[in-house]
């Protein structure tokens, strides 16, 4: 039998993770430090070591997934492309004004991070759609191509076209980028009515910008990647990892990379949804930490957490609905992810009042910890690790790095103990559980500040550090269940394997739920299902390989913000409108602790459709086959564990070990990741060999 092999590749601050997984169940995979100065040079060379391990070649591979920071770094460094705006006179500061919303309230020294379009870049022209979409002020073409004749004159790398109201009707906008591919065909243009045609000028011009800023950013990188694989005779096609979960192809990403802005975090959600609901876990917290950042998202009911916008490079993506204006906005569908800059390369540090703190500055994969012997000088919480005994200094990944357990003793000793006057294991300890802590406001962010209670929830760990932490931050959230899957280390990579294709579709159409059109609202829908088909049967999935899920936004008759609910298939009639109003009160009430009486009205903001292109390949095998053996069990280590408890002669196991339940502490040594078992908890190995650690 021809064995055909899916590949998810999963590119982070630190390692670039590679995931073979066969059509018979057999997994290959590799750990390889992340390219900085070129992605895709990583990929390229972490295959190549791969097909050398293992005799596969680029014949024997199917399929690519990829999940890739690249769009997010562009934007984070501002190193996006020159980019132009063309907006309505009397809009060109929408930019800088944003929606006067502040991250912190009573920071009166906080600033607006500067807009990616400077002024004198942002050009406007004279016209005006009313928000029916009638033409109150029509558009003069000679304005038009001045204005874009002016844009090219400064050189811009990429043009973003928002218009007042064009959502409702898009034909100024159509105008004016006909006359940008007219005068510069090779030009990107992002048009807003193609990109979000909904209502709320900030939301939709900051989306739009964003998309133009980063598109020659990541075709070029794609082109890259493309070219690197072709020349390593690997003739896969090559799938992208969207900010909501779903795949998109490397096509449709190049024209709309806004969907692959937070594409590196949703990998390893899709793969812990999915193993959740084989395990018939009501609801799980998803914990991934890595070398530079940590996230947490909740998966409920077998359905992940989506979020209708989100700030890039806004700090700790924080769960209040209030404190919001770090970073710049997209109004796309994301994963609700909350992230802090804490991992395993995260700085340990004095602040100059005499306190620990940790992060949010990396050491990254160069020079990295200082374990690491490669010129670092500064600890990180991987070098606190290695002093607790947590950390096997001759056996991360694999072996492959050997970690220099004396120079974090006297990185620690020297930069952190000293000033703090304790002792190295204390200082260690202390910023173990500092870094915890910042992590654990991420898992609150994700759980209590959304009304849920992450003690009905289980802690689902993974990254090369989450399973290192989770048992600690299960312990202080009064939890009572650590999942860790197969290959923790490599899991959002291996999630990828897990994804759907999808494309996400919406359009404005306010109208009181009370007095809707029924027709009217049926046509607009079928219109958003139309569009969704045969973006999916140009991909080669019809028939039942292309599935439609459809979606609302509402609000009470008043309100500036909405919460989206399902809507099941069938058409749109008066039951169903009253299902709606009931599924968004139910919401309301989950959401905000209190809902409205039966006689408030409901406004539908917008409508919304997925198409879904069934996984290729029959999904991922129930069961599958590490390829890389495991070593021998290592002998038994003393690990600190506090003040309280000290250092405890602790043992070090597999994770086949586990077959038979054990008490802790231990520590569950692999390739890609560390265990650590607190006192006090138990850890086994269930039918799918996922870790289970259980308070005791």
């Amino acid at each position: 039998m021809t064995v055909n092999y899916r590949v998810g590749v999963d590119i982070g601050g630190t390692f670039t993770d590679i995931v073979l997984l066969g059509s018979d169940g057999t997994i290959h995979t590799k750990k390889i430090s992340s390219s900085v100065d070129n992605y895709a040079r990583a990929i390229v060379e972490g295959l190549t070591e791969v097909f050398q391990e293992t005799g596969l070649g680029g014949a024997d591979v199917a399929e690519i997934r990829h999940g890739t920071t690249v769009a997010s770094n562009a934007i984070l460094e501002h190193k996006g492309a020159r980019t132009g705006l063309i907006t309505t006179k009397g809009f060109r500061d929408v930019l800088e004004i944003r929606t006067l919303r502040m991250p912190r309230l009573y920071d009166i020294g906080w600033e607006k991070p500067e807009p990616l379009v400077e002024r004198r870049l942002r050009r406007v022209v004279d016209e005006r759609i009313a928000a029916s979409g009638a033409v109150e002020h029509p558009l003069d073409p000679a304005d038009a191509e001045a204005q874009v004749d002016a844009l090219l004159a400064e050189k811009v790398e990429a043009i973003a076209i928002c218009l007042l109201h064009s959502y409702a009707n898009p034909v100024h906008e159509r105008m004016i980028a006909e006359i940008v591919r007219r005068k510069a065909p090779d030009l990107p243009v992002s048009v807003s009515f193609e990109v979000l045609p909904e209502i709320k000028e900030y939301e939709r011009t900051s989306t739009t910008v964003i998309n133009a800023y980063v598109m020659p950013i990541v075709a070029r990188y794609l082109r890259a990647l493309r070219g690197g694989l072709d020349r390593a005779n690997v003739p896969a096609r090559l799938l992208l990892m969207q900010s909501n979960g779903g795949l998109m192809t490397s096509e449709a990403a190049t024209e709309k990379p806004m969907n692959i802005i937070e594409s590196g975090p949703a990998g390893g959600v899709v793969g812990a949804q999915a193993l959740a609901r084989s395990k018939k876990l009501a609801g799980i917290i998803t914990f991934d930490m890595g070398g530079t950042t940590a996230k947490a998202a909740t998966v409920e009911n077998g359905q992940v957490t989506r979020a209708s916008e989100y700030s890039v490079g806004g700090g700790i993506m924080i769960g209040s609905r209030l404190l919001t204006g770090a970073g710049y906005l997209l109004k796309v569908p994301a994963i609700d992810l909350a992230e802090v800059g804490a991992g395993g390369g995260s700085l340990v540090w004095i602040d100059a009042g005499g306190s620990l703190q940790i992060g949010p500055e990396s050491a990254g994969s160069t020079p990295g910890p200082v374990c690491y012997d490669k010129g670092g000088e500064r600890p990180t919480v991987t070098d606190a690790n290695v002093v607790l005994g947590y950390i096997n200094p001759g056996y991360l990944v694999g072996g492959a790095v050997k970690l220099n357990a004396a120079k974090s003793r006297q990185a620690l000793e020297e930069q952190v103990a000293k000033p703090l006057g304790i002792d190295v294991a204390r200082a260690a300890h202390g910023a173990h559980l500092i870094a915890a802590s910042n992590m654990i406001r991420a898992i609150r962010s994700v759980s209590t500040e959304r009304g849920r209670d992450p003690r009905d929830f289980s802690l689902f760990a993974f990254g090369g550090n989450g399973p290192l932490f989770a048992c600690g931050m299960a312990e202080s959230l009064g939890m009572t269940r650590v999942v860790i899957p197969p290959s923790p280390g490599l899991f959002s990579a291996f999630g990828l394997l897990y994804a759907d294709v999808e494309h996400h579709y919406s359009r404005t159409f306010r109208r009181l739920t009370r007095s809707m059109d029924l027709d009217e609202v049926n046509r607009a829908w079928d219109a958003l299902a139309k569009q969704a088909a045969d973006q999916l049967a140009a991909e080669g999935f019809t028939g039942t390989d292309a599935k439609i899920v459809r979606a609302a936004s509402l609000h009470y008759h008043g309100q500036t913000f909405d919460l989206t609910v399902p809507v099941p298939d069938g058409p749109v009639d008066a039951a169903m409108l009253r299902h709606l109003e009931e599924a968004y009160g139910q919401e309301h009430e989950r959401t905000y602790g209190h809902r409205a009486g039966a006689d408030e009205p409901v406004e539908l903001v917008s409508i919304q459709v997925v198409g879904l292109g069934i996984r290729l390949g029959g999904g991922v095998p129930e069961r599958v086959r590490p390829s890389r053996p495991e070593p021998d069990a290592p002998p038994p280590r003393p690990a600190y564990f506090g003040p309280d408890k000290g250092w405890i002669e602790t043992r070090v196991v597999r994770r086949s070990d586990l077959a038979e339940p054990m008490d802790g502490p231990l520590i569950v040594e692999e390739y890609d990741a560390t265990c650590v078992v607190l006192p006090g908890w138990r850890a086994s190995l269930d039918a799918a060999k996922n870790i289970v650690v259980e308070r005791r």
